[in-house]
């Protein structure tokens, strides 16, 4: 073996090695606050931002070429990783190893323990004691309708969904005593998940074109009106009204900005903006016209939204959820301090033992996911979604699987559990069959910790598919392997913390 050109490689690791530990060393404070279970992972996580300001692709085929563990490996554990690494070239180069004065007591198989035991904390023991737990989004007919709930818990539910931006206390007290019933009846436990609202815009109500219809459809190059509701404001006669709730769209929206509605099925324009009325030109449809129906949401990527993530309605419901879930889903999550404006109102509520999932929705989530991390890990029991509905909407589609990734990778050094969620097998459970598409994204989706889908006439069958899906994935893959650019998000945090940069 030719190792004439191991000694750069050595010295590239060790300035590596010094970076890592220098800059966790200068962020103690951050690290201080979490709960001690997390102690080690917060630390692990600043050593892969770290690591990761680095473009370590050349140093990665150098390493493969000489067949010593690639850094690719190494989100939970990283600087033990970049110790081994080291020893192995100096070894190889016939060196005396460095002695290290700083160990990190992760190792590959610890660091897998400890996901391991975060994902046990937060959702509970798994029916096959490994892989992916799935969760449910619980439709209206939940709350009257027992044997659907029992046939889910048969074909594999875990976690049930109460999305609290819809149906009302009634109803979801009623949910979770037929999900409870269910549990005697069948002997499979199910965890209660809820939803907080937060500052989603949605349309209250949209006028059709035709009178027998709930819908309005759009084509390219249609003009729609969205309106203040109830402020009693007339729209142009020509063009299609749209109602919305949260009044700060009207505020914040500026002439220029993008729009879109449902998911992004529908794309716009903003042309113009007044107190109570904004008119949007659509840029993009269906050939045969996309509908667009009341509680569709609204995403604006370009509007900086000055709504607290702690909504009116969410105040009101969090008591109801503090009372009845295991776990409580922070919808549109996006500063640190939205975390700790959470945290404080469960403590409040004397539930600081809950489980709380920080779903990453928006662009600003995903650029402050290190931070959110760290925040919530304050907290005994956390995890991340990824919502990929609204996400992909404010990143750009072409972005989402990306992003998705780098979650992934940032969650895994954290040892924080990840829910991969929106659009799961989503034909199925609607429609009653499953597009090629939509079974290969359950397999990729299987390599989370847990597995959400959405509510559809034909869930039962597709919770069942998920389940076969993921067993069988199981015995082919752990987490994902990738290549290692320099990642924006890692170099945008330690920019952020203000510490020194390397040279």
């Amino acid at each position: 073996m030719d190792t004439s050109s191991l000694a750069p490689l050595i010295e590239k690791i060790r300035s590596i090695l010094e970076f890592v530990r220098s800059e966790e060393a200068l962020q103690a404070d951050l690290i201080a606050p979490v709960q001690p279970r997390y102690r080690e992972s917060a630390r692990n996580l600043l050593h892969y931002l770290a690591l990761r300001t680095f473009d370590l692709r050349d140093i990665q085929e150098e390493l493969s070429s000489l067949s010593i563990s690639s850094l690719g490996h190494s989100e939970g554990y990283t600087l033990t990783n970049l110790q081994n690494i080291l020893r192995l070239l100096q070894l190889l180069n016939g060196e005396q190893p460095d002695e290290f004065d700083f160990k990190s007591p992760l190792d590959y198989r610890s660091s897998k323990a400890k996901l391991r035991e975060h994902t046990l904390d937060l959702f509970g023991r798994h029916r096959r004691n490994e892989g992916s737990r799935i969760m449910v989004t619980m439709p209206s007919e939940a709350s009257e309708d027992y044997e659907m709930i029992h046939g889910l818990l048969l074909a594999g539910m875990d976690i049930a969904r109460i999305n609290t931006s819809h149906d009302s206390s009634l109803e979801w007290y009623r949910m979770i005593s037929n999900i409870r019933l269910g549990e005697q009846e069948t002997g499979k436990s199910c965890l209660i998940y809820m939803d907080l609202s937060g500052p989603k815009f949605r349309t209250e109500s949209v006028a059709p074109v035709l009178p027998e219809k709930d819908y309005a459809r759009f084509f390219e190059g249609d003009v729609l009106q969205l309106v203040k509701s109830d402020s009693g404001v007339l729209s142009d006669p020509d063009k299609i009204r749209v109602e919305v709730l949260l009044p700060e769209i009207f505020r914040d929206t500026r002439e220029g900005h993008r729009i879109y509605f449902d998911d992004g099925k529908i794309s716009g324009l903003v042309t113009k903006v007044e107190p109570d009325l904004i008119t949007v030109k659509i840029t993009r449809a269906g050939v045969e016209g996309s509908k667009l129906r009341a509680d569709k949401g609204i995403n604006l990527p370009d509007t900086p939204i000055s709504l607290p993530s702690l909504t009116d309605a969410d105040h009101a419901n969090l008591p109801f959820i503090a009372a009845n879930a295991d776990i409580v889903g922070y919808s549109f999550v996006r500063r640190p301090s939205d975390v700790a404006q959470l945290q404080e109102e469960l403590h409040k509520l004397n539930r600081e033992d809950i489980g709380i999932i920080l779903k990453i929705e928006t662009k600003e989530a995903f650029e402050n996911l290190p931070m959110l991390l760290l925040t919530a890990m304050r907290n005994p029991k956390v995890g991340v979604m990824i919502a990929r509905g609204d996400l992909a909407v404010e990143i750009g589609f072409e972005r989402i699987a990306e992003v998705q990734e780098e979650i992934m990778w940032i969650c895994e050094a954290a040892h924080v559990p990840i829910i991969w969620a929106t659009q799961v097998l989503e034909k199925l459970a609607k429609k009653g069959t499953a597009s090629r598409a939509e079974v290969t994204d359950a397999a990729m989706a299987a390599r989370a910790e847990c597995v959400m889908l959405n509510k559809g006439p034909y869930i039962v069958n597709a919770v069942a598919t998920l389940e076969d899906i993921a067993i069988r994935m199981e015995k082919h893959q752990f987490k994902r392997k990738g290549n290692l650019r320099p990642l924006s998000v890692a170099k945008r945090f330690w920019a952020q913390t203000t510490v020194g940069s390397k040279q």
